[in-house]
């Protein structure tokens, strides 16, 4: 069908208005990429519209990478994304997969009370007792074990696999399956890209959460990256990064380091999310209707 003038002006119109917002988006990342690699001096005196680097220069990234605290919380970030999204993707599919199936009993009850973890929870004196009495305060396994499992994720996966035709599960236990085979080999396997979104969901969520950190250690040598990164922009501490730096240049080459510090703790989870971009919008779809 031949559009009318007016409907080719609003298409067009729709077209301008996305790529402005598109440029409104992507702009403070691109800026802060571009004056990460500018001379400190040139930038704290620049003001307006930043479109290319001024007088690059590595320096910024030079002290990061050779800050012990930012180092040390990276390799913490990575072990917090890593192992705790296994354990949560573990602990869910578990969780789904037996709330999935026909004829468990008391699923009804039991979905009750996970919706109604989402709505009311114990609050954060409870929940910090109950992590110490676990003896769990200043480890690891305080960030991974408390949140094990996401409610909202859980309702989505179980959802998912709910999906799967039941004849399939029917002519596996036939020819003698059990329900870790059926699991493993039929359902899993046909829930590829709800996987693939819990992955994303649950890796993102440790790779920025920051609170229950500063909540639950106290030990600076388990703290992970974000919390690293507030300490630099929010309480403007970047004195550890800049001790071989003169006095008088310590001023202008603490604007870059933050703006570094932030690609640095940035890129990762750029590089990954297109990875899994075709799966996210079909792994969401999946599990959110139900027939």
């Amino acid at each position: 069908m031949k559009k009318s003038a007016s409907e080719r002006l609003f298409d067009y119109g729709n077209i301008i208005f996305m790529m402005l917002l598109s440029v409104g988006t992507l702009y403070p990342l691109i800026y802060v990429l571009i004056a990460s690699f500018s001379d400190p001096g040139f930038i704290s005196q620049y003001r307006g519209l930043l479109l290319y680097p001024q007088g690059i220069t590595l320096d910024a990234y030079k002290l990061v990478f050779m800050n012990p605290n930012i180092t040390n919380a990276y390799g913490n970030t990575l072990f917090y994304v890593f192992v705790g999204t296994t354990f949560n993707i573990i602990m869910t599919s578990l969780g789904a997969y037996a709330l999935s199936r026909r004829g468990v009993m008391w699923t009804s009850a039991i979905m009750f009370f996970i919706v109604f973890t989402m709505f009311f929870d114990g609050g954060l004196i409870p929940m910090y007792i109950l992590v110490g009495n676990l003896g769990l305060l200043d480890t690891r396994w305080a960030l991974i074990i408390p949140g094990a499992v996401s409610a909202f994720n859980l309702i989505i996966m179980r959802t998912a696999f709910q999906a799967v035709p039941y004849s399939l599960e029917e002519s596996a236990r036939i020819d003698g399956a059990n329900d870790w085979t059926i699991m493993f080999r039929i359902v899993l396997p046909l829930s590829l890209p709800v996987m693939a979104v819990m992955v994303l969901f649950y890796g993102v969520s440790h790779w920025n959460s920051w609170f229950p950190a500063m909540i639950y250690l106290q030990d600076r040598t388990l703290l992970p990256l974000q919390l690293v990164l507030r300490e630099i922009l929010i309480t403007n501490n970047t004195d550890s990064m800049l001790t071989a730096i003169s006095s008088g240049d310590k001023a202008p080459i603490g604007e870059t380091v933050k703006y570094a510090t932030i690609i640095v703790s940035t890129v990762p989870i750029l590089l990954l999310y297109p990875f899994l971009q075709k799966y996210f919008v079909k792994g969401v779809m999946i599990g959110a209707i139900k027939e």
